[in-house]
């Protein structure tokens, strides 16, 4: 990935809020039929690990190698950022329209695990992370469903694991441009309804200027 040194996003806290907040990765690997992508919810574990799972119907699971390398890309906030923004662009009109956004690459290696119990994990930290987002307390747990149907889906899935060794994060956010023209894409991009960017980019300033 290309990543100017502006650009470039070091703080482990800000590259997990990415990944936390928008967890649906695509995956992407090099297989004999050529290049696979997929979209799969991921979690963050201990030991520098992601874990998931993938349906058992899905090729992914018999194409990519075990311990074969993969990259996992998470997209968080994106947008337009139109020149008309900029109040320096009345003056002299040297701006083009340009795309922010917060994206994380991770490389690493992937396993998949076909016990149950691997895959009662994989579901349950996953589900326990969301549910517990949205419902607190009452959110919806494994031991809800009967024991049944719970065992049948369960066999329809494959779970997974991607040992990472290498995080690449990239916050483009105006940050390079002046002040009051960072200012007026944050304005601009309020009004054009992109509530979540604009607060990324403000949220950002703010931590510069501390």
């Amino acid at each position: 990935m290309y990543i100017p040194p502006h650009f470039q996003e070091l703080d482990p806290t800000q590259i997990a809020r990415v990944t936390e907040a928008a967890p649906l990765a695509c995956v992407v690997a090099q297989t004999a039929q050529g290049l696979l992508a997929n979209h799969l919810p991921l979690l963050g574990a201990s030991g520098g690990r992601l874990i998931g799972h993938v349906a058992l119907a899905n090729d992914m699971h018999r194409l990519i190698a075990e311990g074969q390398e993969v990259l996992a890309i998470f997209l968080g906030e994106q947008g337009y950022v139109s020149p008309n923004y900029y109040p320096s662009k009345a003056e002299h009109h040297r701006h083009v329209p340009t795309w922010n956004y917060e994206v994380v690459h991770m490389r690493g290696r992937i396993w998949f695990q076909h016990g149950e119990q691997a895959k009662r994990a994989a579901v349950g930290l996953l589900t326990r992370q969301h549910e517990r987002r949205l419902h607190g307390a009452a959110g919806w747990r494994m031991a809800d469903a009967p024991p049944d149907y719970l065992q049948e889906m369960l066999a329809h899935i494959v779970a997974l694991r991607i040992e990472v060794g290498q995080v690449l994060a990239k916050s483009k956010l105006s940050q390079n441009r002046a002040p009051r023209d960072l200012e007026g894409a944050i304005a601009g991009l309020r009004g054009a309804g992109q509530e979540a960017l604009a607060a990324r980019m403000q949220a950002r300033r703010d931590r510069a200027t501390d």
